[in-house]
């Protein structure tokens, strides 16, 4: 594979850096629950000119990472994924290319489901080849998402200001890049106090009517406490009345793709399509290779049961890389069809597009894409 020619480049890009960048195109979030993506071993002080990217951060991966001098590796695939108990080498697990990237100081970062959910990443990248149109989500992700609700207070309309900048000053009111969000609108509460109370407004024993603002503010569910304490600190009522509102999560990109070919295609030539796009090798395929297929369900990697989350029928194929023998049972059962392409081949396609996007976000960055890294299948 041909390398770009090496050119000077500018000082002053960090490990945290190409971090940020990261997140930007596969924001972690987007990760299933059970998986570990993000910055895995690294300093995001150190500096870094140059990265490489690859599925699998195997040894010889690591041999080409010190050799280009490449400061961080980008692996697709977590080296590092449950509990580390030692770091050896020689060694018959992850933990050896790990342990050599640590002793040349390479830091590592791995995407993995988190680049498999985003706008442009691994399976839309293969929705692409497919020539895919209006292609949805199959699942919305089910990580750790900042979760937010709407916080509504009652209260007087001389000390609506005094009350909303106290909810802002802890950390209500923030939406995207905007800070002291808030809606207001006007009304009339009524109360009567026993006469155990001390009202602010009115006589005990009296039933009262006052001009109040409805006060509405977004408060993200782990600020609840703080915000609602400084709401009553700063709130004229002995008993402010106020009503918490949970938010539906807004809808995002998610795991898998599904949806309409741009015309009906034979199973077969829909295989040969995809074998010449990936450069896939062992391609295997589930049902009549004469069938006609008009709608896609993309699943890059292992499916398990991703495509049962769509009500499979006789027009779909589900294109993934690699399926347990029962789950392409259940395909048939179903009347439908799918192309395994091969875990590492069905995934390998978005490094390309994953390089673009770092140059894009970091143009003084030079990135690399492993010549070593190579599917543990090969033909006969």
């Amino acid at each position: 594979m041909a390398r770009p020619k090496r050119t000077a480049k500018a000082p002053g890009i960090a490990v945290g850096d190409v971090c940020e960048a990261m997140e930007r195109i596969a924001p972690t979030h987007l990760a299933q629950e059970w998986d570990n993506v993000g910055l895995l071993l690294g300093d995001r002080r150190a500096s870094v000119r140059r990265t490489l990217l690859a599925i699998d951060l195997m040894n010889d991966v690591v041999a080409e990472a010190v050799r280009e001098r490449c400061e961080m590796v980008v692996a697709y695939h977590p080296p590092i994924f449950k509990a580390i108990r030692r770091l050896t080498s020689p060694g018959l697990d992850s933990g050896d290319a790990v342990l050599r990237c640590a002793r040349s100081s390479i830091a590592i970062y791995s995407p993995h489901t988190a680049l498999d959910a985003a706008d442009g990443g691994t399976n839309d990248v293969i929705a692409g080849l497919c020539g895919l149109t209006g292609s949805h989500s199959i699942e919305q992700p089910a990580g750790d998402i900042e979760r937010n609700c709407k916080l509504v207070v009652f209260v007087p309309a001389d000390a609506a200001d005094t009350v909303a900048d106290a909810m802002f000053a802890s950390g209500a009111g923030r939406i995207g890049d905007y800070e002291k969000c808030s809606f207001r609108i006007g009304g009339t509460g009524t109360f009567r106090g026993s006469e155990s109370t001390q009202p602010a407004v009115g006589q005990r024993g009296r039933y009262e009517t006052v001009d109040e603002i409805r006060l509405e503010a977004i408060t993200p569910r782990r600020l609840l406490y703080e915000v609602v304490t400084a709401l009553r600190g700063a709130h004229p009522y002995e008993e402010p009345a106020f009503d918490v509102y949970p938010l539906q999560d807004e809808p995002g990109p998610g795991i898998g793709r599904h949806g309409p070919l741009p015309r009906p295609i034979t199973l077969a030539a829909l295989s040969r399509k995809l074998t010449k796009a990936t450069g896939a090798t062992g391609v295997q395929i589930v049902g009549d290779a004469g069938r006609t297929v008009s709608r896609a369900v993309i699943c890059a990697g292992a499916a398990g049961s991703l495509p049962f989350g769509v009500p499979l029928d006789g027009e779909h194929v589900v294109i993934t890389g690699e399926m347990r023998h029962h789950d392409a049972l259940a395909i048939v059962r179903r009347g439908s069809s799918a192309i395994a392409l091969g875990h590492w081949a069905s995934e390998k396609p978005v490094l390309a597009t994953l390089a673009d996007a770092i140059r894009t976000g970091l143009p003084a960055l030079e990135v690399l894409i492993s010549a070593a890294d190579r599917d543990p299948f090969t033909s006969v």
